[in-house]
């Protein structure tokens, strides 16, 4: 039997036996999935939809929207996020796009992005003790500015305020924000912008009726993450104002600790559960506005 006679197996076995290889690979990262993420989801919604002795009820996720102290840490999670979000989206779109403008070989474009890609994933203590070097009551931004007329305490500026924390939450939203939008950005089409200049539209115009048109679903898919990476942060807010402001995380991280309430564990954790609704409703609308992009990103 020559080589070009050798038998060849069918074009269905062969699917077959990719399909099973491709479902081997995946299973450590099910299994990754189902230990770090099933199983603490589970804990969650089945201690949030218990009692402290087991039996089925819904007073803990009553309670978790109805009290006070909790309802409060939701409102101000919800303000701050948004804030946060719609701030750091536009200041990060105009500062991409400033930066695309700019030539290939801009040391400009090299310093923003990586710039971007360390100060996106930079929180926790040390960014709280950044700001509190530079703008606390003794810091260094606020004496200068001191000497210089303008004494940010006088007028009522703290740095553990919910706006002092909203300013240190814009510090890594911007730079997330240039990160998820210039890909969007690129996929601009030039030929668009001649298109409409040819036939006598502004520069005004064109991003009125073409561009931003055409970018609305990635902006918003990019808001929408720069709201849940606010409305999940924890360390950040914990360190910078010791949990003086109620947030939402710092809130179940005192109801599953017992600073405020004993045996209000089964309430922290319906707590969590609000907070996971909440990511899940952003994440579907993020992946429903992603794929619209992705229509014209496609072309």
């Amino acid at each position: 039997m020559t080589l070009l006679e050798a038998p060849t197996a069918p074009p269905e076995k062969v699917r077959s036996e990719r399909s099973w290889r491709a479902a081997l690979g995946l299973l450590p990262f099910v299994a990754y999935l189902l230990v770090f993420l099933g199983g603490p989801l589970y804990f969650v919604i089945s201690g949030a939809l218990s009692d402290a002795d087991g039996r089925p009820t819904l007073d803990n996720v009553i309670a978790s929207v109805t009290q006070p102290q909790y309802r409060a840490a939701f409102t101000s999670s919800i303000v701050l996020s948004a804030g946060t979000a719609v701030i750091g989206a536009v200041a990060g779109a105009f500062l991409a796009q400033a930066v695309l403008t700019s030539r290939p070989t801009s040391p400009l474009r090299r310093i923003v992005s990586t710039a971007s890609g360390v100060l996106a994933y930079f929180g926790g203590v040390p960014l709280a003790f950044a700001f509190i070097a530079a703008l606390g009551q003794t810091g260094l931004a606020t004496q200068f500015l001191k000497s210089a007329g303008v004494d940010l305490y006088a007028s009522g500026f703290r740095i553990d305020s919910l706006t002092g924390l909203a300013l240190t939450y814009v510090y890594f939203q911007i730079p997330l924000m240039v990160i998820l939008i210039t890909p969007a950005l690129e996929g601009l089409v030039p030929q668009w912008r001649e298109a409409a200049e040819n036939l006598g539209a502004s520069a005004w115009t064109y991003w009125r009726r073409i561009a931003l048109p055409v970018l609305a679903p990635a902006l918003g898919g990019a808001t929408l993450v720069l709201f849940g990476n606010a409305f999940a942060a924890y360390a950040t807010a914990l360190a910078l104002t010791s949990g003086s402001i109620p947030l939402l995380p710092t809130a179940i991280a005192s109801a599953l600790s017992g600073n405020v309430l004993a045996g209000a564990q089964n309430v922290g954790l319906a707590l969590g559960l609000d907070m996971v609704l909440v990511i899940a409703v952003v994440m579907v609308g993020y992946v429903l506005l992603q794929r619209r992009a992705s229509r014209w990103q496609a072309r």
